[in-house]
């Protein structure tokens, strides 16, 4: 395979159109897992199936517009082959998508005259995915724009006995050894305030 060439077993071509309107191009929908092909709305978007406001293309991701954006220039950088989530995506894939944030988060911020931006990645139904096609999240911010509490209400200071259980199950995953974690978690999760 020559370099930067697309993952996918089977190369897709996405034509070079200018954007089009943005109706359900990059914004997120309600539902389950959809099946790549014709239920992926960026699986239709890369194939041009479906209208999306292109702002950069390279032979591994695309970034548009989210159609239903957070805040002006809220863009998303998606692979152009389906996978569902961040951990079945293979790490080639993930690195090629970050290693465009830092030249796309200029562009933005400079075309939204913002100094800021989150990059966000809902991976998984319970942390706020709904398109099943792995994707990161820019969006400019400025100082004041109040779109989200500052994350300083919600942090507290980290116990040592209470997480030196949970950083030795981590290692577990991380490095396996013969004897493992035991089914029962030897920590208990913080309360929620």
């Amino acid at each position: 395979r020559r370099r930067g060439a697309s993952p996918c077993s089977a190369p897709i071509s996405v034509p070079a159109s200018p954007p089009a309107r943005a109706t359900g191009g990059g914004g997120e929908v309600a539902g389950g897992r959809k099946a790549e092909g014709k239920g992926c709305v960026f699986c239709r978007i890369i194939r041009g199936e479906a209208p999306a406001f292109k702002v950069y293309e390279d032979d591994v991701c695309l970034c548009i517009l989210d159609s239903h954006p957070l805040a002006p220039g809220h863009s998303l950088i998606i692979p152009k082959c389906h996978f569902p989530s961040l951990e079945a995506t293979p790490p080639p894939v993930v690195a090629a998508m970050c290693s465009k944030v830092p030249f796309l988060s200029n562009a933005i911020m400079k075309a939204t005259q913002c100094d800021s931006f989150n990059m966000v990645v809902n991976n998984g139904a319970a942390a706020g995915q709904v398109i099943f096609h792995t994707h990161f999240h820019i969006i400019p911010r400025r100082s004041g724009d109040k779109l989200w509490p500052t994350e300083s209400l919600r942090r507290r200071s980290i116990e040592p006995n209470e997480t030196s259980g949970l950083v030795t199950c981590i290692k577990e995953q991380l490095y396996p050894s013969p004897e493992g974690c035991n089914d029962e978690p030897p920590y208990s999760l913080p309360k929620e305030r």
